[in-house]
């Protein structure tokens, strides 16, 4: 499974908790995060994470790869204060999660819903994604 892992400057060390906790359940799937989140990430648990850009650019990158059904998974732990300086942010972020409502990609956006998620991807639930995902090593074996 494709894991995409998005946090805000307030969230980065949760997220990194999060993962030092279910490191053995990361470790078996493909992880892409934002530039600052993946080195964190990756230098705390020595999973090997495809590094975006940072910000918006790498929110972006992920809401391009969700449209064409890169992403199985979207961990996305947002800072929810309200302030005027997120308002053009606030656009980035309707559009992937919209991206994600669109194309069936479970979404976590605290540390409940991801452990829930997390678990839910251990015990295979989600294995689905890879029938509907046309570009899957379950589908790409299919049309050899």
């Amino acid at each position: 499974m494709e894991i995409a892992i998005i946090a805000h400057d307030t969230k980065k060390e949760i997220i990194t908790q999060f993962c030092i906790a279910y490191c053995g359940i990361l470790s078996k799937h493909n992880i892409c995060a934002t530039g600052i989140t993946a080195k964190y990430i990756s230098e705390a648990t020595g999973l090997n994470i495809e590094k975006l850009f940072s910000g918006e650019g790498g929110e972006q990158q992920i809401t391009s790869r969700v449209s064409y059904n890169e992403i199985d998974v979207l961990i996305y732990f947002r800072d929810t204060r309200s302030s005027a300086e997120y308002s053009d942010h606030d656009e980035i972020e309707k559009e992937l999660l919209l991206m994600c409502d669109r194309y069936n990609v479970p979404v976590a956006t605290n540390i409940a819903t991801a452990e829930v998620i997390i678990m839910a991807l251990d015990r295979g639930d989600l294995d689905w994604r890879e029938l509907v995902n046309p570009n899957s090593a379950y589908n790409m074996n299919k049309r050899k």
